[in-house]
């Protein structure tokens, strides 16, 4: 007899959303990034359903937890969507190779040089090789000239490594991609920011608020009242 297992779906992880939430007393950020205050879980969720929103625990383990009205729907959209994107931008470095000869002429480097910046641009890492052939074996200082030369013609483009190695009966050297040079920045600060800090910004800011009356509920000093002025003080014109 075959045992079926439990068919019941798997929920993705994240937020507890709604009844998924579990904690008695919770503090309410509502759809705007307000402070909402300090609610019990019942009266939390009777809110985000009043203006027809998602109740959305965003911050378990404050003390209280902090959940936030919103529309989970497309909270969930923009993630994914962010996600995507950021994952379109992502690149796998790639090692090509560039071979070089003892005796390589000036137009052959620049050739390979120029396949090179190429690849560098690009972000990819080079591995540059020369091999030495039948008697090139006893001339590797001109293997290493070659290297040189290489070097200084890709130099805007990337830097090795280390300086190039023997292995065998050839030379090899590793380079590296320079960073790509920066650019000022044209975006306003709220359209780089992305959600996931803003929302966590807008709890700090809520909540910092929130200790800051506190703190002068309880420290607030009782002033002087101003003396009022009688009849007998003022004087007639």
């Amino acid at each position: 007899m075959i045992k079926q297992g439990n068919t019941r779906d798997a929920k993705p992880k994240g937020n507890p959303v709604g009844e998924e939430i579990t904690a008695n007393e919770l503090r309410v950020i509502d759809e705007n990034g307000e402070q909402a205050g300090i609610m019990l879980r019942e009266a939390a969720l009777s809110l985000a359903e009043r203006r027809g929103l998602d109740l959305v625990l965003i911050s378990p383990t404050a003390k209280p937890p902090v959940a936030k009205v919103m529309d989970f729907g497309k909270y969930r959209y923009d993630q994914q969507k962010r996600e995507k994107e950021a994952k379109k931008k992502q690149r796998v470095i790639e090692i090509k190779e560039i071979r070089l000869s003892t005796f390589i002429d000036q137009h052959d480097l620049d050739v390979k040089a120029t396949m090179a910046k190429r690849f560098l641009k690009d972000g990819d890492k080079l591995k540059v090789s020369l091999r030495f052939k039948g008697r090139e074996r006893g001339r590797t200082d001109r293997g290493f000239e070659v290297m040189d030369r290489f070097i200084e013609v890709i130099k805007e483009y990337g830097t090795p490594e280390k300086r190039p190695a023997l292995e065998g009966r050839s030379l090899i050297m590793i380079v590296n991609p320079l960073p790509p040079k920066k650019e000022k920045a044209s975006k306003p600060a709220e359209e780089a920011k992305p959600a996931e800090e803003a929302e966590a910004e807008a709890v700090a800011v809520a909540g910092a608020k929130l200790a800051e009356e506190s703190a002068k509920n309880e420290t607030k000093p009782i002033g002087k009242q101003a003396k009022k002025k009688g009849p007998s003080d003022e004087q007639d014109l």
